[in-house]
């Protein structure tokens, strides 16, 4: 059989979220035993178990996950659909969730999104700033910037720039410490590193004449801010490797230096990650067009 009521699948979608059917119950405004009722009649139609019940709380099953993550997107194309035939000359509209690292938002972005949204009134901003890794498909997100390598083969991902990370520091550190003048000069000096998933990034390459060499630095200072990161480098307290784009503005005001600028570094792309390539709202393949154009414009300034 299939799903004779397709409204039945908010319960499975809140109840994944709220981890229990009371608090599905709650969100839809049913009672805990028409939640049941529901959850029960779906699972019949499909003649699969979509959560493992247990006194405490309710896990989704593979089939759940599978199911939910379509449901998910369902609704969420039926509300647009829904806004957009009665929006008023047929503008973008609801809300936009984005998921941006934390430096990027603070030294470039912030402009976009209130020039975006000027040109969208229809359009509402959920943002969501940092630099740990986010679940694009479980967290409600609709598009998350991300530097470097993809690791999730599932989510669609479109190049908005391509970046190399720069070694800074400020000119007061130099002052008192010097400028290296070779990569392996950095062993000297005291290396603010950054955390990626719980680990410290501390083997930083470089390239001269097509020759790469690794050092591995050390410093009294770790993070997995990428802002509070930068902040430290303007304040003198020791040197950083950050993308360029962070950086960008500090070194055009002199509050940081580059170094080594002959020296290469990896590239370090930025994408926009996707949760699906089939279905996009209209809103989102606007931001990520608008933000191609935004980031080929700097490019260009350089």
């Amino acid at each position: 059989m299939k799903i004779e009521n397709v409204s039945d699948l908010r319960v499975l979608v809140h109840t994944a979220r709220g981890g229990t059917l009371t608090a599905a119950a709650h969100a839809l405004g049913i009672t805990p035993a028409a939640a049941s009722a529901t959850l029960k009649r779906v699972e019949a139609q499909l003649g699969a178990r979509l959560f493992e019940r247990s006194t405490r709380a309710m896990r989704l099953t593979p089939q759940g996950q599978t199911l939910l993550d379509y449901a998910v997107r369902a609704f969420e194309l039926l509300d647009e659909g829904e806004s957009q035939v009665t929006a008023d000359r047929g503008g973008l509209v609801g809300t936009l969730r984005v998921a941006s690292p934390s430096d990027l938002t603070r030294s470039t972005l912030l402009p976009w999104f209130d020039e975006f949204l000027a040109l969208h009134a229809g359009v509402q901003l959920s943002l969501s700033v940092g630099d740990r890794p986010l679940d694009v498909m479980r967290d409600e997100v609709d598009v998350a910037l991300r530097y470097g390598a993809l690791a999730d083969s599932r989510l669609v991902a479109r190049p908005v720039a391509m970046t190399n990370p720069v070694l800074t520091a400020s000119p007061d550190y130099l002052r008192r410490h010097g400028a290296p003048r070779v990569p392996q000069d950095l062993v000297q000096h005291n290396c603010l590193t950054f955390n990626r998933s719980g680990r410290r990034h501390r083997v930083w390459r470089f390239g001269l004449n097509g020759q790469w060499s690794e050092v591995r630095v050390n410093g009294n200072r770790s993070v997995d801010d990428a802002s509070l990161a930068r902040e430290w480098t303007v304040a003198g307290y020791g040197i950083s490797l950050k993308s360029a784009l962070d950086v960008r503005e500090d070194v055009r005001q002199g509050r940081l230096v580059r170094l080594l600028p002959e020296w290469e570094t990896e590239p370090y792309p930025l994408h926009a990650l996707l949760p699906s390539g089939r279905f996009v709202p209209a809103r989102v393949r606007a931001f990520v067009d608008f933000l191609a154009v935004k980031f080929e414009g700097l490019t260009a300034e350089a």
